[in-house]
């Protein structure tokens, strides 16, 4: 009896750091909605679009996608570093064309939140944000 209780225990313990780790995963002060999704005329594409909002100083992580992105400013300021091309901030009413596969990391530059219209044509059944290290 006491046995199981020991690894019952330490089951509980391991699950909740796993959860944890989880929630960190969700990227502290970026808050993603899900908008449309839909296929296109093109067989194996789709678009996607989503809100992205960004608390003051929030960062995404390094990434890419499976096709283009379209990045349109809605409010404040977000700098975009794409891999091998300088940092180039947008305000409000801007946009940003993100190619394929290029590496890139956003960030909220201005001092109160900031969000953005992402729009993505995408090859279907792929995952839309792939980490990079």
């Amino acid at each position: 009896m006491k046995t199981s209780r020991i690894i019952a225990a330490a089951l509980l313990i391991v699950g909740s750091g796993l959860a944890l780790q989880a929630a960190k995963a969700q990227q502290a002060g970026i808050q993603r909605t899900d908008l449309v999704q839909h296929d296109l005329g093109t067989p194996g594409r789709e678009a996607i679009q989503v809100r992205v909002d960004f608390q003051p100083g929030a960062v995404s992580i390094k990434h890419s996608h499976p096709g283009e992105e379209i990045a349109y400013v809605l409010e404040g300021s977000l700098e975009y570093q794409l891999e091998g091309r300088a940092p180039v901030t947008l305000h409000a009413g801007e946009a940003l064309f993100i190619p394929a596969g290029v590496a890139h990391v956003a960030k909220n530059v201005g001092g109160g939140k900031a969000s953005e219209l992402a729009t993505y044509i995408v090859e279907k059944g792929t995952p839309l944000v792939v980490p990079v290290k």
